[in-house]
């Protein structure tokens, strides 16, 4: 995730690191190259059919409507999936609190908070398609760890080590039902992240803006062949740029667990749930992480 400060308003039209240009300019360079031979065609060899000005314009609301529509869905998807995030966050340091003050038995609060630790790990690993053992050792020993991996779903097995050690421990019936809730509402929070990391928007979607992106880029230069002249493919690029660019956008923000400049930072709010883990267990904190050039992972 970016970090940046805003640009000035002079550096907002060179700034390149999270823009979506460099993946989108071989699309704008070939509708502006497309715009001046057609130009070129019009003006000097052979005249070509024109597009009503009004037409295009009535193309070009309903491919905004199609965009605008994608784009809420898919920043529905980043918002809910960091929402879900900041719950696993929460309901961390609310186990932290609630096993300490239901049992004085350090042991329980170092099993419990170790494998919390580890569950926010094991689930990153699941998200990302990344190997997280390495995560796991600090907080447990390398037998535990790989039994963990060993698991169809590691993380919620991370979660039943947890309830299996509160099953066994000294606690009595209100203290056992509020650490209940508790793990139900990271179980809750596990099955939000994968239902959105294994359901994408609907493909249908996906190839209408699309089909429908090309064909408007296409068409645009015989609608403004007459009345823009020689800027036809200026404007031609800049439309694309737009339309093109929230395409590039939205298809990242439909994948926000991915590694990706615009992803969530996984890594990042992992190390924040280590942190509040080691300071409930009265161990060490870790430092948070730090942007590197302006990007959280």
């Amino acid at each position: 995730m970016i970090v940046l400060d805003q640009p000035s308003a002079l550096r907002l039209f060179f700034v390149m690191q999270g823009s979506i240009v460099p993946r989108i300019l071989h699309k704008i360079l070939a509708v502006a190259g497309l715009s001046a031979a057609i130009l070129l065609i019009d003006r000097l060899a052979l005249p070509l059919p024109h597009v009503s000005v009004s037409a295009i314009g009535v193309f070009g609301i309903a491919l905004s409507l199609f965009l605008g529509f994608r784009n809420n869905a898919a920043y529905d998807r980043w918002w809910e999936a960091r929402s879900l995030w900041g719950q696993l966050i929460a309901e961390t340091r609310n186990l932290g609190r609630q096993v300490t003050l239901f049992s004085p038995d350090p042991a329980l609060h170092a099993r419990v908070l170790s494998n919390a630790v580890a569950f926010a790990h094991l689930h990153r690993g699941a998200l990302r398609g990344e190997e997280a053992r390495a995560a796991l050792l600090p907080w447990l020993d390398p037998a535990e760890a790989d039994a963990l991996l060993a698991h169809t779903n590691p993380a919620d097995a991370a979660l039943s080590r947890i309830n299996a050690a509160l099953a066994t421990a000294d606690l009595d019936g209100y203290a056992r039902m509020t650490l209940s809730g508790t793990l139900s509402a990271m179980g809750l929070a596990q099955a939000g992240g994968e239902r959105i990391a294994t359901t994408p928007l609907p493909f249908v979607y996906s190839l209408l803006v699309r089909r429908t992106t090309y064909l408007y880029c296409f068409l645009l230069p015989f609608a403004l062949a007459d009345q823009a002249g020689w800027f036809t493919p200026l404007l031609a690029a800049i439309v694309a740029y737009v339309f093109f660019g929230l395409q590039a956008v939205t298809r990242e923000l439909e994948h926000p667990f991915q590694t990706v400049e615009n992803g969530l930072p996984l890594h990042t709010m992992c190390r924040v749930i280590e942190i509040s883990a080691s300071e409930a267990l009265g161990r060490p904190a870790p430092p948070p992480l730090a942007p590197v050039k302006g990007v959280l992972t």
